[in-house]
């Protein structure tokens, strides 16, 4: 098993260098939100030249027979036979109305019991998961959607994996016996995170929690492709930043779970006093502290972390890899608590026992305390020139869609005209669409255009 995923990790590797090589995708010239075009159907506005379908809606029912769960989030895509698109979406449900089986679990027989992580005593199955829906980039159509992961809970960001999959990350870290909304029973402790592999054909993944990662608030996930490392993210005002050193590349079910912390010591990176501590630009040594009983069944791992040294981070949410630099969102960092984004370069011997001669550097890369350019950053994807889209998840407004600049200049992409968060941003392997949902109507989009120019 493990020589079958380190060889279609090679093969997916090569792929993707050449799609960012050739795809030429970056919204590099696109103006502020005054440049953009107002939407007849107020959904959200775009640049001149760009239009969007909306491709899957909450409660649409799927080719399982189930339906489209609400509050979608996090989502990656893949490539899929005859040039479709594998997208894994993450829903953040935690009440039968929000999940697949209907407000009254009416088509939960549609599925096994064994395919559900948290049955919730035989009364109240956990309602969140992943959904996989299978696109045509060129019609813009849903060849198929399914459940593809049943009976977890919060399913938040995660990431995309070198051989294949989504690690799908439950924000949330309810433990057996609780229960919650005065309906739901809760069977098994939460907060872990998935592996769900991307497949054309309807199917649910097996439901088994990667234990060794943590259990936390967990939000994001991004993996290295040359070391394994995964990077993780704790979306809480007081969260950490993880990395986990796997004992073999491409297993998750062992290895080492550790906490960002500064080799000059400071303890605080959310600069939340009236003068910043940390200023953009400022490159900062990283050392890595060793965390033990990584289950936490009290969910102190941060508090824990903490009182060894590590830093604290204002709401870190959404990461990516990408050139070899870790860029992560810091939804309410900033003396304006608007959001920061940090960007972590690893050392040439990252993991290894020699890292400590040349430790990975931290920085803040933006931080611009300025609703207008960036207010409430969350997920985050990487562009093929470099660049980076951020979904914006601001408090009582439309987000927006904000073009990071590589050298840190923003700009506006996409307006929401409805008041949701963008979420899930993500480009089909070809470059040609980006796919985004909008949450709290529960709208997937492909977003098409002239990439080449912009």
């Amino acid at each position: 098993m493990r020589t079958n995923r380190r060889f279609l990790w090679l093969v997916v590797a090569i792929l993707a260098a050449c799609v960012r090589a050739d795809a030429g995708i970056a919204a590099s010239k696109t103006g502020d939100a005054g440049a953009l075009v107002a939407d007849p159907k107020a959904i959200v506005d775009l640049p001149a030249g760009f239009s969007y379908t909306i491709v899957s809606r909450m409660g649409d029912e799927m080719d399982d027979g189930l339906v489209v769960p609400a509050l979608c989030d996090g989502m990656a895509a893949f490539p899929g036979p005859g040039g479709t698109v594998i997208l894994i979406r993450n829903h953040e449900s935690l009440f039968a109305a929000e999940g697949p089986f209907g407000t009254t679990y009416e088509r939960l027989a549609r599925i096994p019991n064994a395919k559900l992580y948290d049955l919730g005593f035989g009364m109240t199955p956990c309602p969140g998961g992943t959904t996989t829906l299978v696109c045509d980039p060129k019609t813009q159509k849903v060849v198929r959607q399914f459940l593809s992961l049943a009976g977890t809970l919060r399913n938040c960001a995660g990431g995309a994996t070198p051989w294949g999959s989504w690690l799908t990350c439950e924000e949330i870290t309810l433990r057996t016996g609780t229960h919650y909304g005065g309906t739901v029973h809760v069977q098994k402790d939460h907060g872990y995170v998935f592996d769900v592999p991307a497949t054309a054909e309807p199917a649910l993944a097996e439901p088994v929690p990667l234990k060794a990662l943590g259990r936390f608030y967990h939000e994001g996930a991004a993996v290295d492709p040359r070391t394994g490392i995964v990077y993780m993210t704790e979306d809480l005002d007081d969260g950490l930043i993880y990395r986990f050193l796997p004992d073999v590349k491409g297993d998750l079910t062992s290895g080492r779970l550790q906490a960002l912390a500064l080799a000059n010591g400071v303890r605080d990176t959310r600069n939340w006093k009236k003068n910043a501590d940390i200023k953009a630009g400022e490159t900062l040594a990283v050392k890595w502290i060793d965390m033990d009983d990584v289950d936490a069944p009290k969910d102190d791992l941060r508090t824990r972390g903490h009182d060894l040294g590590a830093c604290l981070f204002a709401r870190p949410e959404g990461i990516i890899e990408t050139a070899g630099s870790v860029f992560f969102t810091c939804t309410s960092g900033g003396a304006a608590k608007l959001g920061q984004i940090w960007r972590y370069t690893p050392g040439k011997d990252e993991g290894t026992a020699r890292e400590k001669d040349a430790p990975g550097v931290l920085d803040l890369f933006v931080e611009p305390n300025d609703a207008k350019r960036l207010n409430g950053p969350d997920n985050i994807t990487a562009t093929s020139t470099g660049e980076l889209l951020v979904c914006e998840d601001p408090h009582g407004a439309p987000g927006r869609l904000i073009v990071v600049g590589r050298d840190g200049a923003l700009r506006t992409f996409a307006q929401a005209r409805l008041e949701s968060e963008f979420a899930g941003a993500t480009f089909s392997p070809d470059g040609s669409t980006l796919f985004v949902n909008l949450q709290h109507p529960g709208l997937t989009l492909a977003i098409q255009g002239p990439w080449s120019r912009e």
